[in-house]
């Protein structure tokens, strides 16, 4: 955690046209998370005293996403990236220690990264630039340095042969002295090729005034950004295989980890084994010992120790499960509590309900929980049995140890311990089904 109070400045007033959407592009999930709260979170461990979104567009999406932890401050019209940090600068009228600026489409910077950047920031240094290396450089700006420290950045539209042969890499992020940023960024100039006012020329400045800037470097995957969703969806594997490497190193087992899915704040205790092909949702918290069988969709449920789920589940939000509970193939629970023990092992599904511990729900059973207006709820004793293909028509209680018989339709409560029957009582026609079929091979035949 940063010890000396800094600031943050977002820049989040790109137009994202690329995304073709009506939402705002740093509001574009990752893992079922917005990309801005990825990095908002993030930025919290190392509990900023002020943080400033800049923003262009739709200005009141990203404030409904950062109010009470951010002001946002609007650039318009846009005129390049110094522009862009320029309009924070009433927002932080007062403030002088450090400032960290960040941006909000690339939002898987950890936080470790930033203490490093902050750090880096010394008394001898004006300006501190967090590098990295790309596969590609391509258009990025790039960083010339010897042992870290900076004699120039260049915009790519303005480097030479030489400098584009460069690769590091220019990522954006940079931390600044407050008396150093705003002074230095009003002698700014768009004498380029963009007719731009770029917030890297700052250190060309300061290195004109014979002072010191520094770059460090990171990993490539820690400063992706997206504008299309194409890139989105390199972001959303950068970060799904950092979790499955973060939880299998914690003790979780996954037979094929590029096939689960998770999201940002699942929860998984060691011992957990995790098969092929299984989504997590938002809200989800699983016990240490638990198995989740191939090909299951777990969302809001927490999942009690030694519990096994699917193949062919999915686990709705609301679900909870005891102890050992087990929900099986083809079994689909919503707002559904189970006690310790009690299973619903195939074809199944239950609403809306609570069931007792070791309770057992036979196969096809419904828990008809929606009349089309209202839901209701149904409770199922500790030790009931359900029998295959039952009926349960809300509101309606069976009592503990009760059990239900296949095939029944069950509209009132049951006590404990009683035998349910609904079903009409079995009867049998002799030689109709040999009469039946000479009749219709008879119809056919004409």
């Amino acid at each position: 955690m940063s010890t000396a109070p800094f600031a943050a400045i977002i820049l989040a007033a790109g137009m994202g046209t690329r995304m073709k959407s009506a939402r705002h592009k740093v509001l574009h999930t990752i893992a079922g998370k917005p990309m801005l709260r990825h990095l908002t979170d993030s930025l919290a461990i190392l509990n900023p005293a002020r943080t400033v979104v800049v923003v262009g567009a739709l200005k009141e999406q990203v404030e409904a996403e950062v109010v009470g932890k951010a002001d946002v401050v609007v650039q318009q019209p846009q005129h390049g990236t110094g522009h862009a940090v320029l309009q924070a600068r009433d927002a932080l009228a007062g403030f002088d220690g450090k400032i960290l600026v960040l941006y909000g489409d690339a939002p898987l910077v950890p936080a470790a990264t930033m203490q490093r950047l902050l750090d880096a920031l010394t008394e001898d240094v004006a300006v501190a630039v967090l590098g990295f290396r790309p596969a590609e450089p391509g258009a990025y700006g790039r960083v010339i340095a010897e042992a870290g420290a900076i004699r120039k950045m260049v915009e790519y539209k303005d480097a030479t042969l030489a400098e584009r042969a460069e690769t590091l890499c220019n990522s954006g992020l940079m931390a600044v002295r407050a008396a150093d940023l705003f002074p230095l960024l009003a002698r700014v100039t768009n004498n380029n090729a963009a007719g731009e006012y770029y917030l890297p020329d700052v250190v060309g400045l300061a290195l004109g005034d014979g002072r010191a800037c520094v770059v460090i470097e990171t990993a490539a995957d820690e400063v992706a950004g997206a504008n299309s969703r194409a890139e989105l969806a390199g972001l959303e594997a950068i970060f799904q295989n950092r979790r499955r490497a973060e939880l299998m190193a914690a003790g979780v087992s996954m037979q094929a980890p590029e096939t689960v899915f998770l999201c940002a704040d699942t929860e998984i205790a060691a011992d957990v084994e995790i098969e092929p092909f299984v989504v997590f949702g938002p809200g989800v918290k699983i016990a240490t010992g638990a198995r989740i069988r191939a090909h299951s969709h777990i969302e809001g449920a927490a999942i009690g120790e030694g519990c096994e789920i699917g193949p062919f589940a999915r686990l709705r939000p609301g679900t909870v499960l005891g102890k050992g509970a087990k929900i099986g193939n083809f079994v689909e629970t919503k707002k559904a509590v189970l006690g310790d023990g009690a299973k619903a092992n195939h074809l199944t599904y239950l609403g809306d309900v609570t069931v007792g511990a070791k309770a057992n729900i036979g196969a096809g059973t419904i828990t008809c929980n929606y009349d089309g207006f209202f839901k209701y709820q149904t409770v199922i004793g500790a030790g009931a049995f359900i029998g295959s293909n039952s009926a349960l028509v809300a509101p309606v209680t069976i009592g503990d140890g009760a059990i239900v018989a296949a095939g029944s339709t069950v509209t009132r409560n049951v006590s404990g311990d009683a035998l349910a029957l609904v079903r009409p009582e079995q009867s049998e026609k002799t030689g109709w089904a040999a009469r039946f079929r000479t009749l219709q091979s008879a119809k056919k035949g004409k």
